[in-house]
Formats: structure tokens, sequence, C-alpha cells
């Protein structure tokens, strides 16, 4: 009996063993599956972009010059117009820009991840329309700017309704990129800091918030590579092409880079096609100037645990 038994245990083990071997073949082929679809995306992706980089150095080096960075736009002198006041229009809107989103973004993950009561039905909505915003289309946003800030504010078109609009687009991103690294931080830090007697305001602020700041500064990072970029919303808030003067936050007319890049593509002189190739090489250096300072300081105040 007892024979029997063991041979009734053993031919169970051995069904049960044939199937997780099974399925962790079946796993490792859809792994491996994964993978290469994952490598020939990427593989993909990583070949346009460097097309298009390729294609505007070739059709743009001969516009490389300190006249494409100090000379502003010009019809009549096409072969020696630039980007200055596009250039000063960018980043003064890149500034507003953080400006808004790091107080706003940090706060509000900071709000939703540490303080707020998730079985309140106003944390759900805020949440919801947070991961919803993600999604929505830029000229949408375009939109709402022109209607909340330029009519409903009366701002008008200037800098800082540019700023806010693409602020409020970004936004989302910067969100959930800090509410993720405050979920990475060890929740002993806090509990710690709790146990010693401080308010959990004194212990989020003094020990939680600079171990996520790194990570906080990732999002920043991921909402100026996109603001930098985007053309539809300031279509809508009043950015204009051929501006001479450099703009004021508050007032004046302005332009920037990717809408004067819009513009010049799109014209019919050849002189103009080269203008905008060089100044898609002039944006993506400047992009990478700024990035290029936001993930040294990231790395120098970056923790591991």
């Amino acid at each position: 009996m007892a024979i029997g038994n063991s041979m009734a245990v053993t031919a169970a083990g051995a069904m049960v063993t044939g199937r997780f071997k099974k399925s962790d073949g079946s796993g490792q082929i859809a792994s491996i599956a994964f993978m290469t679809a994952l490598i020939v995306a990427l593989t993909v992706a990583l070949g346009a972009i460097l097309a298009i980089i390729a294609y505007a150095v070739v059709e743009g080096h001969t516009r490389f010059d300190l006249d494409l960075i100090f000379n502003g736009p010009s019809s009549a002198r096409r072969a020696t117009a630039g980007y200055s006041v596009a250039i000063v229009g960018t980043l003064q809107i890149i500034a507003g820009v953080i400006f808004i989103i790091v107080p706003l973004g940090v706060g509000t993950s900071l709000y939703l991840e540490l303080f707020a009561d998730k079985s309140k039905w106003w944390n759900r909505l805020i949440e919801l329309n947070i991961q919803n915003l993600a999604g929505v289309p830029s000229i949408v946003f375009g939109i709402l700017g022109l209607a909340l800030f330029v009519r409903f504010f009366n701002l008008g078109f200037v800098v800082a309704a540019a700023s806010a609009t693409i602020a409020i687009l970004v936004l989302p991103t910067v969100i959930l990129a800090s509410r993720e690294a405050l979920k990475a931080v060890p929740s002993s830090i806090l509990e710690g800091s709790l146990a010693l007697g401080v308010t959990r305001w004194q212990a989020v602020w003094k020990q939680v918030l600079p171990a996520a700041g790194p990570g906080m500064l990732t999002g920043v990072i991921l909402a100026v590579a996109r603001a930098i970029g985007e053309a539809a919303p300031l279509l809508l808030v009043g950015a204009v092409t051929f501006v001479t003067t450099f703009p004021q936050f508050f007032e004046g007319g302005y332009s920037a880079l990717p809408v004067l890049i819009y513009n010049y593509a799109g014209r019919a002189q050849e002189d103009f096609h080269i203008l905008a190739a060089a100044g898609v090489i002039l944006m993506l250096a400047i992009l990478f100037v700024i990035n290029s300072f936001a993930v040294w300081l990231r790395a120098r105040y970056e923790r591991t645990w």
C-alpha cells in the first residue's frame, strides 16, 4: 500500500514537473519573441530618427554659421536670415514652463502619493484626469490655452500664455514620473523619520523629497524635451513667424523655433528649405544642452538603495 502511494506521488510529481517544464519552455519562447519585437521596433525608430538628422545635416550644413544664431528672420535676406528672435522666445517659453511644472507637478505627486485619502472620490477623479490628460492631442491643449489664458484671463498673445499652455500639456508627464520616483524611495525612510517624532510634512520635506529628487528631475527632462518641439499649441496662442524684436514675457509678439522652422519648410524658395534644415539641428543642439545639464544635475544627487 505504501509502495502504491509512493508511486502515485512520484507520478503526480512527474506530471507537475512536466507541466512546469512545458510552461517554462513556452514562457521562454514568448520572452524571446517579445525581446526580438522590442529590438526590431527600437532599431526602426532609431534608424528613422538618425535618417532625419542626417538629412537635416546634409541639407542645412551650409547655414551652420553665426548668422543662424544672431540674425533674425528675413524674407529679403534669405541667405543670412536666422533664428535669434525664435531662440529667445523658445528659451523664455521653456523657462516659464519649468517655473510652472516643477512646483505643480511635484506638489501634486506628493499630495496624491503621500497625503491623499485614496478612498475619497475627488482624489480618484484627480488621478483619472491626470492619466487621461497624458493621452490628449496637443492641439486640444492649444484650444484650451486660447480659451483660458488668452481670452478668459486676457493675457493676450504673449509668451506667458504660451508657457502656461505648454505647461498644462506636459504636466501629466511630470506628475507620473514624480509619483514613480516617490514609490522608489524605501518606506523605511519615511517610517524611520516619523518614529523619531517629526511631523509627516517634515519627514517628507527633509528626507523623502531629496531622495526622490533625481527621479523627479527625469520627469522634468522628458517634459522639456516634449515642450521644446511643440508647434501646434503655439500657433493657436499667438506664436508668429516674422517677429523682428525680442519678445517680452507679458507683452509683445513672440516666435518659437518649431513655429519658424515649420514656416520656413513650407515656403517655395530653396534657401528657406536649407534654413529650416539648419534650424532643426539648432533646436536639437539647444535641447541637448538643456538635457545634458539636467542629466548632470540628476546624476550628481542620485542615490542608490
